[in-house]
């Protein structure tokens, strides 16, 4: 991808051009010949593709212009949330009254994209979990009372650790995203008083990005949403939300690819290390990888509960249990279930990841998209509603030598 300076001079030499085409018609007082009118096409298209680099370039410099750990907002930066209902959008979709800061921020995530119902910010959405219907208990019965109490959450949730660990994000991306990385560097030599330089040519590659889908869809019947209105808002917030995010913090690990991103462990360009006979050989190994690379950062270690369990029972010559910062020599350590445990030849290994995480970037090219579908030949003859949910991101490791993994 050019820099932003190049693009956006570029956009402005389009510009001239665009205007010339309009105005050698207009000052000659006729009509576009054919070769003028797809001229003029042609620069349409162009400037439109121009626009949609240059927002993405933006989007890139300022991520890089804060740093690791230094958050990028989500996908509008000012308006308070705290008044915001996901279950007031829905209703609002369901109605055909979206309004309030509901309607504000649908009529803002929705400019210059294509939307299938009501958008709804990721940070509304990526968070808890609910329930269903009625009919039963289990499906949404508790739900509806004469007096409701506050709804429990389901406490059995993986950690969803790839953004906590530091993966750079960047949000509000638009057309397909290009990753520019200087590869190799040049040399520098020693000359003699009045010696010519030695030349030499520094390597450049990218990584290149673009919009996958990841979706998830709820049945609620007539009297459930007229009932449990209260219920609705968690519900859309929490679980549906939640089990988008936890497939795209997945695919961060191990996608492996086509529908779903490319994960660190299915990149092929990512290196493996050996286990060890010790653990903390193994650790010292990892690390050792990326500063034999040249590899420096604040890095950290992600791998499987079963794996922190196994080392909590590490014990040393007299018995004592090692702490667990011994054994992974003071650098983070961070567990998930969304770590895999079915790797190598026999499916039985899980993997331990060591890497610089801000390495890792997760582009969002939507806010969650929230269709509501009461026109469904499931629901339409009960009176109930579908709810699909789309959210469009993708993950790429931007330097693979910033990740090493082993499989224990």
């Amino acid at each position: 991808m050019a820099s932003l300076a190049a693009l956006q001079e570029q956009r402005a030499t389009k510009v001239d051009a665009f205007k010339a085409i309009a105005r050698r018609s207009k000052n000659e007082n006729r009509e576009m010949t054919p070769d003028e009118h797809s001229a003029y096409e042609a620069c349409a298209a162009d400037l439109e593709r121009l626009n949609g680099e240059i927002r993405n370039a933006q989007v890139l410099a300022e991520a890089e212009r804060r740093g690791p750990g230094d958050p990028v907002n989500d996908n509008l930066h000012g308006p308070d949330l705290s008044r915001y209902s996901a279950a007031r959008a829905i209703r609002g979709a369901m109605t055909g009254r979206l309004d309030g800061i509901e309607g504000e921020m649908h009529t803002e995530l929705s400019r210059g994209r294509e939307t299938r119902g009501v958008m709804i910010p990721t940070s509304i959405l990526l968070g808890e979990a609910r329930a269903q219907t009625v009919g039963t208990a289990a499906n949404g019965g508790n739900l509806v009372a004469t007096q409701l109490g506050a709804m429990a959450d389901r406490i059995n949730r993986p950690a969803l650790k790839v953004e906590a660990m530091g993966a750079t994000v960047l949000r509000n991306l638009t057309g397909f995203l290009d990753l520019p990385n200087l590869a190799s560097s040049g040399s520098a030599s020693w000359v003699a008083e009045d010696g010519a330089a030695t030349r030499s040519t520094a390597t450049f590659a990218k990584v290149a990005m673009g919009p996958k889908t990841v979706t998830g869809e709820y049945q609620l019947s007539r009297r459930f949403t007229n009932q449990a209105n209260e219920a609705v808002e968690p519900m859309v917030r929490g679980d549906l939300g939640f089990i988008l995010a936890q497939a795209l913090d997945a695919a961060a690990i191990n996608g492996g690819g086509s529908n779903q991103p490319v994960g660190i462990l299915a990149n092929e360009d990512v290196d493996t290390v050996t286990a060890a006979t010790a653990f903390s050989d193994t650790t010292a190994d990892l690390i050792a990888a990326l500063e034999l690379d040249d590899v420096s950062g604040t890095a950290g270690f992600l791998t499987h509960p079963s794996v922190m369990n196994t080392c909590r029972k590490i014990r040393d010559g007299q018995g004592h249990v090692i702490p667990l910062a011994e054994l992974f020599h003071g650098v983070r350590h961070e567990a998930t279930t969304q770590v895999p445990t079915n790797l190598g030849a026999g499916t039985n290994k899980t993997a331990l990841i060591y890497g610089l995480w801000s390495e890792l970037v997760i582009g969002y090219w939507s806010a969650v998209d929230v269709l509501v579908n009461p026109y469904h030949a499931d629901v339409a003859s009960k009176g109930g509603v579908l709810i699909h949910a789309f959210l469009d991101a993708d993950v790429a490791v931007r330097q693979v030598e910033a990740f090493r993994y082993t499989e224990l």
